[in-house]
């Protein structure tokens, strides 16, 4: 007998080893339901047969094949095992047999029915529950009629029958709870192992996109270990240092340090390593460039928040120290100009007052001395003029505009422009349009501009030179050209014109063509300049109309 359960148990364990094997290399699911149905069918048969060649037994193990295939391969096997297993063993048994292996089967089913929907989604121990309740019920639908059979035949009853049913009994209790715990050590096995690499891929994958992340960002970045050993460098901190290789990866931070000329660097470092500090920072120069270099601690997330090493980070500020530079540069000077602005007013007032007595002592005195009287009174204006100007420039005052015609204005300033030219004897040649839209304009600003650049170009001619003035109506802009017929300015000098106190005249302030672009901007406009040596000079001002965009447009 014990031979016997031995071979048993082996065949009742096939379902379960096989499936170890097979799922240990196949590592998916998707077929797992089929295999465990097809190996537990066949293990049922394999134990068939054994019962045939040996004769029948207490309590058929091979049922645990059945309760296996029913919770793991669903439904369909359970139904066409457990038919199986009764065409199997009833066959030439009597009816009340019969209806006893259906009643058994009926209530079988109906248990599973209700336990299985839940079944895989329970833990491991509710599992457990549900395999002792089938097995519960298929032991003592096998045992009971093997037990009152045993009573009933006083005659030759075995003294090891109730032995031998106990042993049968614990038997099919530990190969059912054996082939189940097993089945699931291997389902959490395998999904540990593709948790696993899940995971590996997810790391591999994001480790891929911080090195390539790393390297297109325009910081240069360093990671260091505990040990100060260089474990990562991209490419913008490779391009630092003229005498560093590729191969950093592995060499101490000082050795890298070294080689770029950075002491500095490793004094940041080695505070973080050696000291316990958290951050550290310092700015240096590098092959012209100014950077700003930071240097971190990187501790581990557990709880004790040890020190994993040093991230350390540089970053370009060249352009930006710049730039503040450039800021601090233009808040002197706009201090310093508001301090001009503010003193060349007040010196009006005196001058005001010298020319009242200049002009006064001019009409008292000689006539032989007048001339010299008119001079300083010249001299005088001119200076006046010049104050004027900067004050003009210097003022960031809100301009008053009224709607009005640029063709008007240019027709109101015409006049004075052609007795300039008279006096030089030179001539003003006219090129207006027609018609033109009205734009906002303030007409004491535009005739000052009109005025400053015809006398320009008229200043920039010789005798016999033509002035020309035309106007433009496009879709969305206005424009005004003073064109001359002068020796032209190098493109050297051009870029410099509207620069205050810049000038190409001898007698000139460079104030002048400051103040027209002062004037242009203030009425959301631009001026361009086309000029060619020994060809002459264009000016073209542009006015955009309301209502457009045509900068944006432009740009």
């Amino acid at each position: 007998m014990v031979n016997s359960l031995l071979l048993q148990v082996l065949i009742a364990l096939l379902p379960v080893g096989t499936f170890q094997v097979w799922f240990s290399r196949q590592r998916q699911l998707r077929h797992s339901r089929l295999f465990i149905g097809v190996v537990s069918g066949l293990c049922m048969l394999l134990g068939h047969f054994y019962m045939i060649q040996n004769g029948p037994v207490i309590l058929d193990l091979g049922f645990v094949a059945v309760i296996t295939a029913s919770l793991y391969s669903g439904f369909p096997f359970a139904v066409l095992l457990s038919a199986a297993y009764m065409l199997l063993h009833v066959h030439g048994e009597s009816i009340a047999d019969i209806v006893g292996f259906l009643a058994f089967f009926l209530v079988y089913h109906f248990i599973l029915y209700k336990v299985s929907p839940a079944f895989h989604i329970k833990n491991r121990y509710a599992k457990m529950r549900t395999v002792a309740l089938l097995w519960a019920v298929a032991s003592l639908s096998f045992l009971v009629p093997a037990v009152a059979l045993y009573l009933d035949d006083t005659a030759e009853r075995d003294p090891g029958f109730l032995l031998a049913c106990a042993a049968y009994l614990i038997a099919f209790i530990l190969i059912a709870h054996l082939s189940v715990y097993f089945i699931e050590i291997a389902y959490e096995r395998v999904s540990l192992q593709s948790q696993l690499l899940d995971l590996t891929r997810q790391y591999k994958s994001e480790s891929i996109r911080m090195r390539r992340f790393l390297d297109m960002v325009p910081l240069a970045v360093i990671f260091i270990d505990a040990r100060g050993i260089i474990t990562h460098v991209n490419e913008i901190a490779l391009e630092m240092g003229k005498n560093v290789a590729h191969n950093v990866v592995g060499m101490h931070y000082t050795e890298l340090a070294r080689l770029m000329g950075l002491d500095a660097t490793a004094s940041i470092i080695q505070l973080i390593l050696n000291k316990g500090e958290r951050v550290s920072s310092e700015m240096f120069k590098i092959q012209g460039r100014t950077m700003l270099a930071t240097a971190s601690s990187v501790t581990d997330t557990g709880a004790r928040g040890l020190s994993e090493g040093v991230v350390y980070i540089a970053q370009d500020v060249t352009d930006t120290q710049r730039l503040k530079d450039e800021l601090d540069k233009m808040e002197r000077l706009s201090l310093v100009g508001q301090m001009a602005a503010s003193i060349t007013h007040e010196i009006r007032n005196p001058m005001a007052v010298i020319r009242g007595f200049v002009q006064l002592l001019n009409e008292r005195s000689p006539s032989e001395q007048r001339s010299y009287f008119r001079i300083v009174m010249e001299e005088l204006d001119r200076a006046n003029a010049i104050i004027n100007d900067f004050l003009s420039l210097a003022q960031n005052r809100i301009v008053e505009k009224e709607t009005s015609s640029l063709q008007s204005v240019l027709k109101d300033m015409l006049p004075l422009i052609w007795a300039d030219a008279n006096l030089r004897g030179q001539s003003v040649e006219l090129d207006l349009c027609e018609e033109q839209d009205v734009l906002e304009l303030n007409g004491k600003e535009i005739k000052q501009l009109i005025l400053n650049l015809a006398r320009n170009g008229l200043e920039a001619m010789d005798e016999k030179g033509v002035l020309r003035i035309g106007t433009r109506d496009l879709e969305d802009r206005v424009q005004l050209y003073v064109s001359d017929t002068g020796n032209g300015i190098p493109p050297e000098k051009v870029e410099r014109l509207f620069e205050p106190f810049y000038t190409t005249k001898e007698q000139g302030t460079g104030l002048g063509l400051a103040l027209c672009l002062s004037i242009a901007e203030r009425h959301d406009g631009r001026i361009e300049v086309q000029s060619a040596v020994g060809q002459g000079t264009t000016f073209i001002v542009t006015f955009c109309k309301s209502g457009y965009e045509c900068w944006v447009a432009a740009e």
